[in-house]
């Protein structure tokens, strides 16, 4: 086995790359040639390698007939109960313990108390004895004076008192204006039929007594309209309606209006 010596390759020639001088070719040259005389001497102090070859025993092959494959019979059997994985109920005899025997009760010696005798009550005292009191003798009694009856006096004359005024009779309702009292609920007179149709139109004015409660006591005409159709609607209208009640110095009072309904057609 030799060993070559190693192969410079030049590189690329690069832009600017000078020259070996004279002495680093020399250099070079050196080195090349004590490679070549090192690995010389390297190869002769190589042993040669002896290569045995032994003997080989002949091999024998054999043919052999393959084995059948076994049969396996298989069986179609029930599947096996299914196991009750539940334990089995504990036994009660060797849990639960008997319940202790009734033990009597404990006895404790009752401790004695002395106790001191009860206090005598002192004996009653005795009351003094009752000084038996003497009855007085009685003075005798006067005897009555007879008076002479005197003379009954007249009796005074009862002079007659002044009788007592009879009670004042209210005072008969006045008459005012219906716009002093206003509405509660106005009037709202329904327009007759019959008297639409003939045309007939008018002014009815009803008279009426307003109580203390603003209600229409009496109802009356005053003035016609002209035709009764309408004045009986005007008087209908009114007892419909309320008034609110008259108060005078704090007090509500029954009073008279005129209120006048107006029939018109459109």
């Amino acid at each position: 086995m030799s060993s070559s010596p190693p192969v410079v390759e030049p590189g690329p020639p690069g832009p600017s790359r000078e020259p070996l001088s004279t002495a680093a070719r020399r250099g070079i040259l050196v080195l090349v040639i004590f490679f070549h005389v090192g690995g010389g001497w390297a190869l002769t102090q190589v042993e040669p390698v002896k290569l045995v070859v032994g003997d080989i025993a002949p091999m024998e092959v054999r043919m052999v007939p393959a084995e059948e494959p076994a049969q396996v019979e298989i069986e179609d059997s029930e599947p096996p109960p299914p196991v009750d994985l539940k334990p089995p109920p504990p036994d009660l005899a060797t849990i639960v313990d008997p319940p202790p025997p009734d033990l009597p009760p404990p006895e404790f010696p009752l401790a004695k108390i002395d106790l001191p005798p009860p206090d005598e009550p002192p004996p009653p005292e005795m009351p003094p004895p009752e000084k038996k009191v003497e009855p007085k003798p009685k003075p005798p009694e006067p005897k009555p004076v007879q008076r002479k009856p005197q003379p009954a006096r007249p009796a005074a004359p009862v002079e007659p008192g002044p009788q007592q005024a009879a009670p004042a009779a209210p005072a008969a309702p006045r008459t005012v204006q219906a716009s002093q009292l206003g509405w509660l609920v106005q009037p709202n007179p329904a327009y007759p039929a019959r008297s639409r149709r003939a045309g007939e139109q008018g002014t009815a004015t009803v008279r009426v007594l307003v109580d203390v409660t603003g209600r229409p006591a009496q109802v009356s005409l005053a003035s016609s309209s002209g035709h009764a159709d309408l004045d009986q609607a005007a008087l209908s209208a009114v007892r419909a309606a309320q008034f609110r009640p008259y108060v005078e110095r704090g007090m509500a009072q029954a009073v008279w209006v005129h209120v006048p309904i107006k029939f018109v057609l459109q």
